[in-house]
């Protein structure tokens, strides 16, 4: 009888533990949906500051922006600061790990699980917090400050960025972007590039380059810890459902014992009710 108490007990548990997941699934698809409504990329602003650049002579501009002086990196990991992502942020620091080449190399670390991961790898880095949505664009800021300061002053020439992307719900995948040195790139919405000739130059070359960089880097980091984000509540979705459907598997095998402890209790009861009776005829 203490066994079966004890199945009946554990049934219990789980199924309280399955009502739990299943109200943290509905928030993380609630929550994702949301985010994937509200998320705003800003292609218009990327082509426009391609399309203006890629009018100019950028090959004879010597600016650490356009040009790498060294082979220093500088690698962003980007991860979350909770858990239940089923090792997306593992994934994340590894391929970050694997981009890491010398000791000159800089690594950057968005999240509260990929510092961990760094720590227990006892390799250095530059933390920042995870990422919240009502405070994604300040964080984008401090991230590009710091990361293009670094570049100016030549510690480090190129960057690059490891961060998961949702392209569903139950889809996500690692992306790299390598900013810089700054380079011809493919928006999202595929606008043809304009090649600008002539406009009036008030500024140096140098100095034009230098701010649109600067504000092009802000808008990219922007976007790229949104789609952080998403793939985040997308991976958490992931690993609640593959739970539930764990908790399901268990909550069956403890069904099947518990009915295999109470048939044999049954049938060793009956036993000896017989042979209690049979004794007692025999007498």
């Amino acid at each position: 009888m203490p066994i079966l108490a004890q199945i009946k007990k554990d049934m219990d548990f789980y199924k309280g533990l399955g009502s739990l997941l299943k109200v943290l699934k509905g928030v993380a698809v609630s929550q994702f949906h949301i985010l994937e409504k509200k998320l705003k990329t800003f292609d218009k602003f990327s082509y426009a500051v391609e399309s203006f650049i890629e009018g100019i002579d950028t090959g004879s501009i010597p600016h650490p922006f356009l040009k790498a002086f060294n082979q220093n990196q500088a690698i962003i990991a980007v991860t979350s600061d909770s858990g239940l992502l089923g090792g997306l942020n593992m994934q994340v620091m590894n391929m970050s790990f694997s981009e890491l080449k010398s000791e000159k190399d800089i690594l950057m670390i968005v999240g509260e699980r990929g510092k961990i991961y760094a720590q227990e790898s006892r390799i250095p880095y530059k933390g920042f917090p995870g990422i919240k949505d009502e405070t994604r664009f300040d964080l984008a800021l401090t991230i590009r400050d710091y990361v293009l300061k670094k570049v100016v002053d030549q510690e480090v020439s190129r960057v690059s960025i490891i961060y998961p992307k949702a392209l569903s719900l139950i889809n996500q995948r690692l992306e790299k972007f390598s900013p810089l040195p700054y380079g011809r790139t493919e928006t999202e919405s595929n606008f043809p590039l304009m090649n600008l000739k002539e406009f009036i130059q008030e500024s140096s070359l140098e100095d034009i380059v230098e701010y649109l960089v600067f504000l092009w880097m802000g808008q990219k980091l922007y976007d790229i810890l949104g789609y952080a984000r998403l793939a985040e509540l997308g991976a958490r979705f992931i690993h609640l459902e593959e739970s539930s459907h764990r908790l399901e598997d268990l909550d069956k095998q403890l069904r099947l014992k518990f009915f295999r402890f109470k048939h044999e209790i049954t049938d060793r009861s009956m036993r000896e009710i017989f042979a209690a009776r049979s004794t007692c005829i025999n007498r």
